[in-house]
């Protein structure tokens, strides 16, 4: 199929780099704006030129494709750029959403920027939106960390980092960790309210709120889980601290250790009926021993 001429959106200039959002698995969220600018430009940058060929291919699109991910964006980047600088429009895509957003595409966007290279947003899906729209949980604030680190000690020092923000929190996480990070989570923030939304849009998408305890429980069960995760985490209750004294707070720790708890699973414990991250209550018991 012929695509038409495909004109810079400053003949004469440099070419655009749009920056195109994508569907997270259902193909009718691809915007008809989406449709036209991948119909139009000269290349298209993508993470795997396999998936989205089978998107162009949806919609009748011939536009040529790059790859350009984590692995070669150094040097696959430069030759972007060199298309752009000769008056080429480039759109970007990721495997699915919003490109920048927990992926390379970010640097691209940089680079363009350094050079005053314009830069264009077509909006569309992304993840964390999607997933933060229908979860329940206070929209007016919200941070989203993207995924943590792999490994626990990492993971649980981060999480500490974020204990006391009174934003909602949104996560990407592995299949394959989700239920570790669940753990450390409950642990290090309190069990908190939160949401999950695992393969958003697709066939067998799945939401559910509970504690994250509870959202743990529930993963634990299938062996193994399967599909794309977002964590929607509630934010540091605000009110607690106040109404939760040192002495309520040491007494309920006692209470806990005299039912037969070890001093690690009564602070979690307390962490869990109080909502105070688990280091806070630690905290606070250490200075009411001395």
């Amino acid at each position: 199929m012929d695509n038409g001429p495909r004109t810079p959106l400053h003949p004469g200039g440099p070419g655009t780099l749009f920056v195109v959002a994508t569907p997270l698995g259902n193909l009718e969220d691809l915007t008809l704006r989406a449709i036209r600018v991948l119909r139009t430009v000269s290349l298209v940058a993508c993470e795997d030129t396999r998936r989205t060929a089978r998107l162009l291919e949806s919609q009748a699109i011939a536009t040529p494709t790059t790859s350009y991910f984590e692995h070669n964006e150094r040097w696959k980047g430069e030759r972007i750029l060199e298309a752009l600088r000769a008056g080429r429009d480039v759109a970007i895509v990721s495997d699915a959403g919003t490109p920048g957003i927990s992926d390379p595409g970010y640097r691209l966007v940089r680079d363009a920027r350094a050079e005053g290279l314009p830069v264009i947003p077509v909006p569309g899906p992304s993840a964390a939106v999607a997933a933060l729209s229908v979860s329940g949980l206070p929209t007016d604030r919200f941070l989203f960390v993207g995924f943590l680190p792999p490994k626990a000690a990492a993971r649980r020092r981060e999480l500490e980092a974020l204990a006391t923000l009174g934003h909602t929190l949104v996560f990407y996480e592995s299949p394959v960790r989700v239920v570790g990070c669940l753990r450390d989570m409950a642990e290090v923030l309190g069990d908190r309210e939160a949401f999950l939304c695992r393969e958003a849009t697709k066939r067998h998408e799945e939401y559910v709120r509970g504690r994250l305890s509870g959202l743990r429980a529930l993963l634990a069960e299938r062996a193994p889980v399967k599909g794309e995760i977002v964590l929607v985490v509630a934010g540091a209750p605000a009110a607690t601290p106040a109404t939760t004294g040192p002495e309520e707070l040491q007494a309920l720790f006692d209470r806990l250790v005299a039912e037969g708890k070890t001093r690690r699973a009564a602070v979690k414990e307390a962490a869990r009926r109080t909502g105070l991250p688990a280091r806070e209550v630690y905290r606070r018991v250490l200075e009411g021993e001395r």
